[in-house]
């Protein structure tokens, strides 16, 4: 009992495990190398990535005795290819692993290594905290920098609607002290899963199975759906995104824009020259914001329900020839 009551108190660490790079990548006189073809992108990253710095910055989350955890670089390994290939879950993901050589390759893993259970990848994230993954989002802007692939002259303003793993039938209208009882009850289960919390509530309806989802629209379905917004920043010289930032479905589009472009100054050292967004970015505040860091901006109108040509038609403006061209 006393063993059991160590294991699971709060000040546990487990130890942190490390990757041998020399494990053998014979199995059943398979050679994992030789069947990952040249050309494989993973080859590519795996030239590249040099992620060792991660142990030293989560060391100080894992303890000297205990279970050994898997090691840190291979969960960041393991989150990359979930975002890379699109992988709907990291349920799933553990499965396609033991399915694919390549990634079994990239990860270090033989064919008759085990593979760690789903779960390891959210307690990570609950262990490193927030800070980490913004370092490693932070080194990897700065090494797209050196790399030459940011030109910082054009920054392109979008957002993605990311839909819910919840059904619409899941949502109730609810006075807004039933709709924060919910939520509370729902953040203190989701406690119990060492996942985070980062998200809000529609005021007046609320997802019964998931409350931080809200209801929006996007993504060409112009169906209302629950669902989660990705806002996020591009450089135009290479696609190299630049700044992101989460938020719930029903969050405006030109509110982030102080914040993504703040984050893309913080990122790069500097402010772009030109911000570039549809007509969900074109509001006054934005103007005044980018002009006031000397930006200049190519955001498209917002949608008021006005004529813009008849409220500013050509009979409104003079020549002036001694103007500049």
């Amino acid at each position: 009992m006393n063993n059991v009551t160590a294991r699971t108190s709060s000040s546990w660490k487990p130890m942190m495990g490390t990757q041998s790079s020399e494990r053998s990548l014979f199995s059943y006189s398979v050679n994992l190398d030789k069947r990952v073809r040249p050309d494989n992108p993973l080859r590519r990253f795996a030239a590249v990535l040099d992620l060792d710095w991660v142990r030293r910055e989560v060391a100080g989350c894992y303890g000297k005795k205990g279970n050994i955890s898997v090691d840190p670089v291979v969960l960041v390994k393991m989150m990359l290819l979930l975002f890379l290939d699109n992988v709907p879950s990291e349920r799933e993901l553990m499965e396609v692993i033991a399915e694919r050589m390549d990634y079994l390759w990239f990860l270090g893993y033989g064919l008759d290594d085990e593979i760690p259970n789903h779960s390891v990848l959210s307690k990570a994230r609950a262990r490193w905290g927030k800070e980490l993954f913004e370092q490693i989002f932070t080194r990897t802007v700065l090494q797209c920098i050196r790399a030459g692939l940011v030109g910082n002259e054009r920054l392109h303003l979008d957002s993605s609607v990311i839909k819910a793993s919840a059904s619409k039938d899941s949502v109730i209208q609810a006075p807004p002290e039933l709709v924060n009882a919910i939520r509370a009850a729902y953040r203190e289960q989701e406690n119990k899963l060492e996942e985070p919390d980062s998200k809000s509530v529609n005021a007046m309806h609320v997802s019964t199975t998931d409350p931080d989802a809200t209801l929006g629209r996007g993504g060409g379905d112009p169906r209302t759906q629950l669902c989660y917004k990705n806002h996020r920043a591009v450089d135009d010289t290479q696609g190299v995104i630049t700044a992101v930032k989460t938020t719930t479905g029903q969050a405006g589009d030109a509110q982030q824009v102080p914040d993504l472009l703040a984050k893309h100054e913080q990122h790069t050292g500097t402010w772009p020259n030109i911000a570039v967004g549809d007509q969900h970015y074109g509001s006054a505040e934005n103007y005044r914001y980018c002009q006031s860091h000397g930006i200049t901006t190519h955001l498209k109108p917002c949608k008021s329900g006005m004529d813009i040509q008849k409220v500013f038609g050509p009979e409104r403006f003079e020549y002036d020839e001694s103007g500049p061209i």
